[in-house]
């Protein structure tokens, strides 16, 4: 593969949060681009889990560890001396945040400090994608997408650890990392769907898990409206912009930026659900009667990605219908039992890039 100017073949990448959902596609790809992947994480966080049914510790450097132990996150980082790091480790459910705000706002805010801390003592780290959310903004609901320069903040615990640390990474770049030699972006996606999610409380994998069971899924919010997107969408915009700053191309460095959909495909739960179901035969959803949410969750959330566009060049590739044919259809062969599911997610990975190349996307053209 050459795309994203084939500037990751033979570079040393490290993942923090590689066996979760995102991570473990990251990894994936980083593999495929011909990188030399390693990945630190304090475990492997549900089962079934991508991690391990791609057989991923096999093919990369398997690192444990807790990303708030700033001592244990440094011994990796001198002992395998990357050039490039993408921090996505976290705590990234807001129903969990409610049951433990302390490990939450841990986890999320010293976690991104101990990561820059290890930037600042490694000079040799050539470029830093630091992940937040688009949950770090202050969500007040309005019809529009919120731009990088719209205010911070949360109401739900994971929300605001979000924001917090946002400000951090961007307190970092500005005050230690702006005139040094190591570049580094923050970059804010949400709402991710695909294959090989199997966190709790996220409907995606509450359906997989009901429907194979031939169960109906209950559904809390059906009318929230999200910016659904696969997976490889916020991971092509994470891989370009760390390319970009690799190349030194523009005034990148301390920069965020968006990764969502375009706006027009947002879809309430309801539509997402009644997608799917076109593609998974016999399955239904309903609400149950008395439903509690067990927390603030926010019914309207959009993105503008103007900017990603504008800078980078970058803009989504997959429609909804897209979307939703690569995540239903990942999860079936998944329950198929005999696919080779390491293949089977390459094929979508080129798929996905094919598909990037014949839309004029501009890092499948470089």
């Amino acid at each position: 593969m050459n795309y994203f100017g084939d500037v990751y073949r033979g570079r040393r990448v490290l993942v923090t949060g590689h066996t979760g959902f995102k991570g473990s596609w990251l990894s994936v790809w980083l593999s495929h681009l011909g990188a030399e992947v390693a990945g630190f994480s304090i475990d492997v966080p549900t089962t079934p889990s991508n991690f391990e049914l791609l057989q991923l510790e096999r093919q990369m450097r398997h690192y444990i560890g807790d990303v708030r132990h700033g001592a244990r996150l440094n011994e990796v980082v001198a002992e395998f001396r990357p050039e490039i790091i993408f921090h996505l480790a976290a705590q990234a459910l807001v129903r969990r945040s409610y049951a433990d705000p302390v490990a939450t706002f841990d986890t999320n805010v010293m976690g991104m400090v101990n990561v820059l801390e290890c930037v600042r003592a490694h000079p040799s780290i050539e470029v830093a994608v630091l992940i937040t959310s688009d949950k770090a903004y202050r969500n007040v609901e309005w019809p529009w997408g919120y731009r990088e320069t719209d205010v911070l903040g949360g109401y739900d615990p994971y929300s605001a650890s979000k924001s917090c640390a946002d400000l951090i990474a961007q307190s970092y770049c500005h005050a230690f990392l702006h005139n040094g030699e190591t570049r580094v972006a923050i970059a804010r996606a949400g709402n991710v769907i695909g294959g090989g999610d199997w966190a709790d409380d996220r409907i995606v994998p509450d359906c997989v898990r009901a429907w194979s069971e031939g169960d109906v899924v209950s559904v809390r919010s059906p009318e929230a409206t999200r910016p659904w997107q696969h997976v490889l969408e916020p991971l092509s915009g994470y891989l370009w912009l760390g390319a970009e700053l690799l190349r030194k191309r523009g005034n990148l460095n301390g920069e965020a930026f968006n990764f969502g959909p375009d706006a027009r495909v947002n879809q309430s739960v309801a539509g997402l659900l009644d997608a799917m179901m076109v593609r998974w035969p016999g399955s239904k959803w309903s609400v149950p009667a008395g439903c509690e949410q067990g927390g603030h969750e926010a019914v309207l959330l959009k993105l503008s990605c103007d900017k990603a566009l504008q800078l980078l060049g970058w803009r989504p590739v997959l429609q909804f219908e897209e979307t939703v044919e690569f995540t239903v259809d990942w999860y079936l062969a998944s329950n198929q039992g005999s696919a080779d599911l390491m293949a089977y997610s390459l094929g979508q990975i080129d798929r996905y890039c094919q598909l990037a190349e014949s839309r004029s996307l501009v890092w499948a053209r470089v």
